[in-house]
């Protein structure tokens, strides 16, 4: 069987008889499923993939050809085809009892999630990166005009973004780890970097590695937000996991992010705390990019527990449980806060439909949204 391949879209909103300045090309680039044998027949799975998702949220095969705008004859081609090449059901049928999804159905879906978590943030970047290339080719800006910014990938993040894109607010951005953004930044490849540090015992350990690529009389700090960070397990905790030391349990099976990740850097710190090493923990090596695939990794039954923001645990569906809260910045030089380029995007950052966005993200605060703070003020003199 084949999976393939990724789907390039770009969106030039305005006809080109009515210009009078081109207007910005916004890129989106997504994962497209193919399933076949061989290539000449092959199952567009992508809208079979909507269409079994939609049945798990509705229970019904009918209201979810409604809801996705699909004839009921089309949908139960779909499904045959689709039953056919798998040589499996996909969904149970029972009279009067709505429909539900086979272990191989909620498999497919699964998969689907996984994929979109652990792709998004570099489909992102690259939809960015094209998006700078045409707009170039278009002579709209030079590259280096367009502010950079270099985070790793977040619920906050992400809302950020679309709203620069909605108000046309040009920004390369590019998700990486937070102390690749921060040394990014210390070497002059971006103008804004995202890192996240913990409050309380173990501020100040984290917060010392980013502060190695930053001064006090050259960086200044722009405030996200303030999100609640925790570990992730199936819906009910069935396995009854309560703390960091449930890690070391037999057979519990845990997934990490990788090293350089602000999480990562949470998880060591904790680990360090209650006494554990990292080879007492099953699971320690198996990394996954983002929040999201993570709690995609554990929903799908792969994991047992990860840790991640609640936003990522809330959207799938999973037991939350809280261990501490962090602040999120926007590491800036000091002198670009100044810069008319950089005045749209914290215009945007600072705006009150961006705070109510963030606010509205399971987990996260938005009182300080936009404060700028000077290093000493973030973490005081050890700065």
């Amino acid at each position: 069987m084949h999976l393939i391949c990724l789907c390039l879209h770009i969106e030039d909103s305005e006809p080109m008889a009515t210009r009078t300045a081109p207007p910005p090309l916004h890129v989106s680039v997504q994962p497209h499923w193919r399933v076949g044998r061989d290539a000449q027949d092959t199952l567009d799975a992508t809208a079979l993939l909507d269409l079994l998702a939609t049945v798990q949220g509705t229970g019904s095969i009918a209201q979810a050809g409604r809801e996705l705008g699909l004839s009921y004859r089309h949908v139960w081609g779909l499904l045959q085809q689709a039953e056919a090449l798998f040589g499996e059901p996909l969904l149970l049928r029972g009279r009067g009892r709505g429909s539900a999804l086979t272990a191989l159905g909620e498999k497919l879906v699964w998969a689907d999630a996984r994929i979109g978590a652990r792709l998004q943030p570099l489909l992102e970047s690259l939809s960015s990166e094209l998006e700078g290339e045409l707009g170039r080719v278009q002579r709209r800006a030079a590259q280096t005009q367009t502010p950079r910014l270099h985070a790793s990938h977040g619920f906050a993040v992400a809302a950020l973004r679309e709203l620069l894109t909605a108000d046309e607010v040009a920004v390369d951005v590019r998700y990486r780890n937070s102390l690749e953004s921060v040394a990014a930044l210390a070497q002059g490849e971006c103008e804004l970097a995202g890192f996240h540090v913990p409050l309380g015992e173990f501020e100040a350990a984290a917060a010392q590695r980013f502060l190695t690529w930053l001064r006090p009389d050259e960086h200044r700090l722009v405030h996200l937000a303030v999100r609640a960070q925790g570990l992730f397990v199936a819906p009910g905790n069935p396995l009854a996991v309560h703390s960091i030391d449930d890690l070391t349990r037999p057979g519990l099976r845990f997934v990490n992010r990788p090293e350089g990740s602000g999480t990562r850097v949470l998880t060591e710190l904790l680990l360090q705390r209650h006494g554990i090493s990292p080879r007492a923990v099953t699971g320690y090596d198996n990394t996954e990019l983002t929040h999201a695939a993570v709690a995609a990794y554990v929903a799908s039954g792969m994991a047992d527990v990860g840790i991640g923001v609640q936003t990522a645990a809330h959207r799938f569906g999973l037991h939350f449980i809280p261990l501490l809260r962090e602040r999120y910045f926007f590491a800036v030089p000091a002198d670009a806060l100044r810069q008319d380029r950089l005045r749209p995007v914290l215009a945007v950052l600072r705006s009150t439909a961006f705070r109510s966005r963030v606010a509205a993200l399971k987990g996260y605060e938005a009182a300080h949204t936009g404060e700028v703070l000077t290093l000493t003020e973030a973490f005081g003199r050890s700065s």
